[in-house]
């Protein structure tokens, strides 16, 4: 009798569809893992349905959208690895630290709480939410440009335009505000125990030239887990943006995570 596959939960971040993570559904399907790729709560199921109908994101904070994931592992037969990119990989890191997930791979994560550094680029990425207080309870579409500075910086114009019209939808304002104001209060959603002994494995990934979650963002969230005592794991690609999940290159990143998981024995 073979053994069951392994759960694999992928989790997008602002502004991205889940079908962006379908390469990477369909490579670890053939690796032997059982993988799904579920969006956001109020997400439609293609791009088009998503950006016809924003108001159905609107509001929807980063408990709500942990929610969202948590009834998709529910139904799981196991605990899975979750693998999120952005907002998607400070939910992955919440999963883990409440006891949800086997493993997780947080790629660019979104800001967690205690992370102190706020580089220019990631203020300016921010700014087209941050910059109206009444967004936290909207929806907000970037523009091109805004998604080639806050994505596509690292590429050529023509594939993040490319990658703009394939994949960017309408994401709730919320998430950012309570992200950007998590260090300035007691209690906030953007919190993970950094320091829990008893949690499954954790990688960490980071983009030299991401705007959107500099790579320095990345890598202070890593150290915040150096008095754990649990696999903690990072690792940078020091020319890439934070399009490194869904661009030309993102089966080196895939590749990557293939190989830690399996020297995790997951």
């Amino acid at each position: 009798m073979t053994a069951p596959s392994v759960p694999v939960v992928f989790i997008h971040g602002l502004w991205i569809h889940s079908d962006a993570w379908q390469p990477w559904v369909e490579l670890y399907r053939a690796a032997g893992y059982d993988a799904v790729a579920p969006g956001w709560p109020g997400d439609s199921a293609s791009v088009d349905d998503t950006r016809k109908n924003p108001a159905a994101v609107a509001g929807k904070g980063i408990d709500d959208i942990t929610g969202g994931y948590l009834d998709v592992i529910g139904a799981l037969p196991a605990r899975p690895i979750v693998i999120g990119h952005s907002f998607g990989g400070l939910i992955a890191q919440k999963l883990l630290s409440g006891g949800m997930a086997a493993a997780a791979i947080a790629i660019d994560p979104g800001q967690i709480k205690g992370v102190k550094p706020l580089p220019f680029a990631q203020i300016r990425s921010g700014l087209p939410v941050l910059s109206r207080p009444g967004n936290k309870k909207r929806a907000v579409t970037l523009t091109r440009k805004q998604f080639r500075y806050g994505f596509g910086n690292a590429l050529s114009e023509a594939e993040s335009g490319e990658l703009f019209d394939r994949y960017a939808i309408p994401g709730p304002g919320r998430p950012l505000f309570e992200a950007s104001a998590a260090n300035f209060k007691k209690s906030s959603p953007a919190a993970v125990d950094t320091r829990k002994r008893d949690r499954g494995p954790l990688l960490i990934v980071g983009g030299g030239k991401d705007h959107t979650v500099p790579e320095v963002v990345a890598r202070a969230a890593y150290q915040l887990y150096s008095g754990s005592g649990a696999v903690t794991g990072y690792h940078a690609f020091p020319d890439r943006g934070h399009s490194l999940v869904l661009d030309h290159g993102w089966r080196e990143v895939a590749d990557l995570t293939l190989s830690w998981l399996t020297r995790q024995d997951l």
